[in-house]
């Protein structure tokens, strides 16, 4: 399976605007399956989502879903939604038939005040598509390796974000022991460019389940890279190295 990661700037509290600007990213000429944007592409990171947010179901949800029959492709990212006057970092798969998956952010940024608006998933989501089972999570879910650890029910990683530039080497860090503990491949889409608020360098990557960079985008810029998922690399490895059976039984009931 090939996937393209976008690392993006985005344009504040501007739906249309991102989704004006995202429309060059797509290639009648490219065999993508899978297209993955930013934590919260339509809008920026936002603590306060008053005014921001786009009303369930959103706009960009439906041009995702325009984008994946268009181009017969999954498009995936998250996007602020508010919902029956709550609000959710929700994190969209769409598949080319326009059928949707969603999980909802389960660890909110406290330290940022993401708690105090934002109203946190409780369901570990994951999705099939094109023989790959994907495991979504959203930038804060990283530094917390029980919610992601690998119960022998996913292949690929999937981390979208808003992970501000002083931390960039946890982001790092983080990610490469994400992929050797759960011994599956990492697609980790981070933003670059600069909000109210912070600013973004994106460490943009994919990597193999030993934790090497398979493709990467340069820092700072916008850039798009595009990677192959090699289910039989990791079902050799997974066989010649079974490290996953022999770890520790966490079941997570909240």
């Amino acid at each position: 399976m090939r996937i393209t990661l976008l690392q993006r700037d985005i344009v504040w509290a501007d739906p249309e605007a991102n989704m004006r600007a995202n429309e060059c990213l797509f290639s009648d000429n490219e065999s993508t399956d899978l297209y993955i944007f930013p934590e919260m592409f339509s809008t920026g990171f936002c603590t306060k989502p008053q005014n921001i947010a786009e009303p369930a179901p959103p706009r960009t949800l439906e041009w995702m879903k325009e984008k994946a029959v268009q181009y017969r492709c999954a498009v995936a990212g998250s996007i602020a939604v508010m919902e029956e006057g709550r609000y959710f970092n929700r994190f969209y798969f769409v598949f080319p038939d326009r059928q949707v998956v969603q999980y909802d952010k389960k660890h909110l940024f406290t330290f940022g005040g993401e708690h105090l608006t934002f109203t946190p998933g409780q369901e570990r989501v994951v999705i099939p598509y094109n023989g790959v089972r994907i495991l979504p999570q959203i930038c804060y879910d990283l530094r917390f390796p029980v919610w992601s650890r690998n119960r022998g029910d996913y292949d690929l990683l999937i981390y979208v974000a808003s992970w501000p530039k002083p931390r960039t080497n946890a982001w790092k860090q983080l990610l490469r022991a994400r992929a050797i503990e759960n011994q599956c491949y990492v697609a980790a889409v981070n933003r670059c460019g600069s909000d109210p608020d912070n600013e973004y360098e994106g460490g943009t990557v994919v990597l193999d389940p030993y934790g090497n960079v398979v493709a990467e985008c340069p820092d700072g810029i916008e850039s798009r890279i595009s990677a192959e998922i090699d289910m039989e690399k990791l079902k050799e490895i997974r066989k010649n190295f079974p490290v996953l059976d022999d770890a520790d039984p966490f079941f997570v009931t909240k």
